[in-house]
């Protein structure tokens, strides 16, 4: 019988599926610079021409864009998959806000279940900061800030599920994400006693996940997101209510 030959993997080949890989996991995340080539030769005990072959592959994959004089850089264009156009039209359009809430509920439900059950100790670190910037927006009423942190809490959830797909999906929808938060909590603060429920069900959720309790984690993702969509609902009747009234006024006026 004869056997072929087993080929050994260049060192360049090993060091691009190295990066690749972090940047799959989201350790190396768009936008962030790469050390020099001399410290990435240190690092992984390689020559620097072998450093340098490996980012001229990741180049050609368009994962990585060399700078003339600023250095080597994840692509900042990673996760961009919406078109403009259809961000425009998602973001604008009423229906596909609710279509979107009910989207959350599927991702962040799973993410917050599997974060319970396989995040990490700096995992939930990181969890609990952020956790805690969305409590300090809320204090000065920073509505962007808040939302802004409420994305960055929920990119932290969903590293924490140690799930590079849930994760993959999370960072390309996050600013149509972002605009639906913002948007959510410009309505929810006509009714301050619905913001202080909504606060304390997402402590409900950090808590789950911290004390690894999936299921329960699952469930307190589902009862915040149907809470505000309930809540969302109720706001748009109460609006058309008011716009009759108004038009009645109107038309008694005339």
């Amino acid at each position: 019988m004869a056997y072929q030959r087993i080929r050994q993997p260049k060192l360049s080949e090993v060091i691009e599926k190295e990066l690749e890989s972090l940047i799959l996991e989201g350790s190396l995340s768009p936008g962030q610079k790469l050390p020099p080539e001399r410290e990435l030769a240190k690092q992984f005990d390689v020559s620097r021409p072998s450093v340098r072959e490996a980012i001229q592959k990741l180049e050609a994959k368009k994962l990585l864009n060399r700078r003339q004089g600023g250095g080597t850089f994840v692509s900042d264009k990673l996760w961009q998959r919406f078109s403009d156009p259809l961000f425009e039209l998602l973001s604008e359009h009423p229906e596909s806000q609710l279509d979107l809430l009910e989207t959350r509920h599927a991702l962040e439900g799973i993410s917050a279940y599997f974060a319970a059950l396989r995040g990490t100790d700096e995992d939930f670190t990181r969890i609990c900061r952020f956790h805690d910037q969305i409590r300090e927006a809320q204090q000065v009423g920073d509505l962007k800030a808040e939302a802004e942190a409420v994305m960055h809490y929920l990119i932290a959830v969903t590293e924490a599920s140690h799930n590079v797909v849930l994760l993959h999906i999370i960072r390309s929808m996050a600013p149509l994400l972002e605009q639906n938060i913002l948007k959510n909590f410009e309505l929810l603060n006509r009714r301050p006693q619905v913001v202080d429920k909504v606060s304390k069900h997402r402590a409900d959720i950090v808590e789950a996940i911290t004390a690894g309790e999936p299921e329960q984690a699952r469930q307190a993702s589902h009862a915040h997101l149907a809470f505000i969509e309930e809540t969302l609902l109720d706001l748009g009747r109460e609006e058309s209510r008011r716009e009759r009234s108004l038009r009645r006024i109107q038309q008694r006026k005339d």
